[in-house]
């Protein structure tokens, strides 16, 4: 079974598909921290994010076992990780690590922008997590806060509003819902009911 899960950034679609993934006993795949592995290693050799060849390079030699490096969680990691995402070269070549890890038994969840859409247009089921900008701020300063990375809530929302604009407006696989998505909207929920929403919405999906 493939679970494909899209949204934009601090959705809660990340905690979920960790959550979703170990109630069904299947592999997980944060397909963003591919995104931010490639933009950290350029950052890491002083190279800006914006170079596309450069980016082209990293994408093409990356080390799943970057994908372990906890300066990824970071908040320059997630804003630099969204302008190498909009290169469609980048893209192309994460796509096919992610084809692979969906592919093997027996089976994955895997989270980020485009699975539904693009990695995995044909996963069994397809859920689009959203909430509103102010809550997804509210819950990235949270996070960031308690990692003792100290950031202005008004910058956190300003850079989501940014990171929504690109996700959605660039010309390779932009951030959108699938026609056969399930709308899971997780603004005034908390994590214990937007995964038992999730869960029926799974279950009723595999016994249709």
């Amino acid at each position: 079974m493939i679970i494909a899960i899209d949204g934009p950034a601090a959705s809660g679609k990340g905690t979920l598909a960790r959550r979703i993934a170990s109630h069904y006993g299947l592999a997980y795949l944060d397909t963003g921290l591919l995104y931010r592995a490639v933009a950290h290693a350029l950052i890491s050799h002083g190279v800006d994010p914006s170079d596309e060849t450069a980016a082209r390079a990293a994408a093409r030699d990356l080390d799943p076992a970057a994908l372990a490096d906890p300066a990824l969680r970071r908040h320059g990691a997630g804003e630099a990780a969204s302008i190498v995402a909009a290169f469609p070269d980048v893209r192309a070549a994460l796509r096919e690590f992610q084809r692979r890890f969906a592919a093997a038994p027996p089976g994955a969840v895997l989270d980020g922008r485009d699975i539904g859409t693009v990695v995995c247009p044909d996963a069994d089921v397809k859920l689009f997590v959203i909430a509103s900008p102010e809550e997804r701020a509210r819950r990235r300063w949270k996070e960031l806060t308690e990692q003792g990375e100290p950031v202005a809530l008004a910058e956190i929302e300003a850079d989501i509003r940014a990171r929504d604009a690109r996700d959605s407006n660039r010309a390779a696989a932009p951030l959108r819902r699938a026609a056969d998505a399930h709308l899971l909207d997780t603004t005034e929920l908390d994590i214990e009911a937007a995964f038992r929403a999730v869960i029926e919405l799974i279950d009723g999906s595999r016994s249709a």
